[in-house]
């Protein structure tokens, strides 16, 4: 399936390759993708319309998130992941159960590479979302991500915390797999905020990146 403008400089976004601050170009961009600039210029009005971008004078760049919009995003994030982890606990296939905890097993193999630990990351958190079996609160838990994409670094980054979110992923497929949705619920919960204190300390200064 061919991928349209707009989910082609999301991705870019998401990936770091465009960070927030960057400007971006009609035409740089319709070149990398290899697509003409009308497709590029709905995709940037959109992408505006949603604050990925701000306007700096006559550019697009890409938009950063203040202290109060990150608190606010993790609180929301904090919420709906643990609903998406309670529901998941109740309507979870057998399969999907054993996708998460392969999931958690393969993304061993990533610690000490915080960017791969990220994108292994965000598959997991969308496979809990979609184990919710509720379309509702994956569209919503989909916008949320998508703001979580103009966070420039990764709460992963930070030494250690690499083996900690995983044994929290742990701990979170082990309430699904047992149908406990108020244990899931709060381990999801627990994960985010101390996803959100890392992200705190990385950005004070007092842990490190690696």
């Amino acid at each position: 399936m061919q991928k349209d403008a707009y989910s082609l400089i999301l991705e870019a976004i998401d990936q770091g390759i465009y960070r927030p601050g960057d400007r971006l170009v009609e035409s740089e961009l319709a070149e990398r993708f290899g697509v003409s600039r009308t497709p590029i210029r709905e995709a940037l009005q959109r992408l505006e319309t949603q604050s990925m971008l701000t306007r700096d004078g006559r550019s697009l760049i890409v938009a950063s998130l203040d202290h109060n919009q990150l608190a606010e995003l993790y609180v929301v994030r904090a919420e709906l992941e643990g609903l998406a982890a309670k529901l998941a606990a109740k309507h979870a296939t057998e399969e999907e159960v054993r996708v998460l905890r392969e999931m958690v097993e393969a993304d061993r193999a990533h610690l000490g590479d915080p960017g791969a630990l990220s994108r292994a990351n965000r598959r997991f958190h969308k496979q809990i979302h979609l184990a919710s079996h509720n379309r509702y609160l994956v569209q919503q838990l989909d916008l949320v991500h998508r703001s979580m994409a103009l966070l420039a670094t990764t709460s992963l980054a930070a030494e250690g915390r690499g083996a900690a979110a995983l044994a929290e992923h742990e701990a979170i497929v082990d309430a699904i797999a047992a149908g406990d949705g108020d244990a899931a619920q709060e381990a999801l919960r627990a994960h985010i905020s101390k996803a959100f204190e890392t992200r705190l300390k990385l950005e004070a200064g007092d842990i490190r990146a690696h």
